[in-house]
């Protein structure tokens, strides 16, 4: 199965569910449908709708990692980051670092590739996952994520964000990424 709304009454929680958990708490978003994106790249083709980077707009790529303890994490930074494994353990506290399957994606964050995101928490609180923002995107006007799937985005502020991730009983910690 792909990671598109198509499928989303597949997952945990699905798509419609979170917005209208969103919509619920008072979390104000735009919302945009697009093409499947599975990539930074994709992403990038479809970017000249969204606020550019220079404007304030934060495109981000997600990173589920696992560490060589069986620990869990997220990494959510901005789209271009160059991000070294080697050194991230030091920066998080883990131990040394993988790409987590997309087994274990569905089993702790319940989503596919391509889908993942900061939104996933609703699921990955309560498998243990541990959450780290780049404190670079917490100074965006906007902040751009998939809502557990991958042909729509959601645009909202990072204060809107830290409230969803506060209404997942979610904590994150900002983390400075080089």
């Amino acid at each position: 199965m792909d990671a598109s709304s198509k499928h989303q009454h597949s997952l945990p929680v699905s798509s419609d569910d979170l917005l209208g958990k969103l919509n619920l708490w008072g979390i104000g978003y735009q919302r945009y449908d697009h093409v499947p994106l599975h990539t930074v790249a994709d992403s990038k083709s479809v970017q000249h709708t969204f606020l550019a980077p220079e404007e304030g707009g934060g495109h981000i790529k997600n990173l589920y990692l696992r560490d060589n303890k069986k620990r869990n994490y997220l990494v959510v930074c901005e789209q271009d980051r160059k991000i070294d494994l080697k050194t991230l353990p030091q920066l998080i506290g883990s131990g040394r670092l993988s790409f987590g399957s997309p087994e274990r994606l569905m089993e702790n964050l319940g989503v596919r590739p391509g889908a993942v995101t900061p939104f996933a928490m609703i699921n990955g609180v309560n498998a243990g996952v541990k959450l780290f923002i780049d404190a670079a995107l917490l100074d965006c006007e906007l902040i751009y994520v998939h809502p557990l799937v991958n042909d729509r985005t959601i645009a909202l502020t990072p204060s809107s964000l830290e409230k969803v991730l506060a209404k997942l009983g979610c904590p994150f910690e900002p983390i400075q990424l080089a």
